[in-house]
């Protein structure tokens, strides 16, 4: 039985993935000039991400690694006011296309350091999650857009591997409230909303260590 219920929930998982997928938008593609953004990136964004994109602080998203359009797409859309932060509209509210696509293009380039998962009791439920989903609830695996390994599927779904764990918990809850609604076709919100407390705080901290 347990067995039949984990095909159950993989199939279901990637059927869930492939069909939003398709309904995912295209993303601005990135083809900035990494040199031109150091400015910006010293004198803005470093205060917040470090000058490479490596967080220190878990409040605010670690960027070094993630793909070049997911970074554009999210610029394009705190400066529109489609994904809302009282911290990034006015920051984004000042960036130029080309700003944003240089941006994009620096962050990318940046080498991601692997981080380690500190929670032990919550490591073998987010796996579980993770790659599973869960069948009962409905929950798809994250692994099916965002993969096995957490470098996500460029343009469509954004890397997550050794993203903070107060980070990615704070986003589902905003997906779930409806605070944040900026994924096209409204994927994480669906999925968010079948997420228990206890399955986001573990997911959450087997991404913080996934790599």
């Amino acid at each position: 039985m347990k067995y039949h219920a984990l095909i159950t929930g993989l199939l279901f998982a990637a059927t869930f993935g492939a069909n939003s997928w398709a309904s995912m938008p295209t993303t601005h593609a990135a083809k900035g000039d990494a040199a031109k953004a150091q400015k910006i990136v010293s004198e803005v964004c470093a205060a917040c991400h470090t000058s490479d994109g490596n967080s220190t602080n878990p409040t605010y998203p670690a960027l070094a690694g993630q793909s070049p359009e997911y970074i554009a797409k999210q610029l394009h859309e705190f400066k529109a006011g489609i994904r809302m932060n009282a911290t990034m509209a006015p920051n984004a509210a000042k960036l130029s296309e080309d700003d944003m696509q240089n941006l994009a293009a620096f962050f990318s380039a940046q080498q991601p350091k692997v981080r380690m998962a500190k929670d032990a009791s919550l490591i073998a439920e987010g796996q579980k999650i993770y790659k599973g989903g869960n069948a009962g609830s409905g929950v798809p695996a994250c692994a099916s857009c965002h993969g096995p390994t957490g470098a996500g599927i460029p343009v469509q779904f954004p890397r997550l591997a050794g993203q903070h764990s107060k980070y990615v918990l704070s986003q589902l809850k905003n997906f779930r409230s409806g605070d944040r609604s900026n994924d096209g076709g409204k994927m994480m919100e669906t999925i968010a909303r079948k997420l228990t407390d206890q399955e986001m705080k573990a997911v959450a901290e087997y991404i913080n260590g996934l790599r």
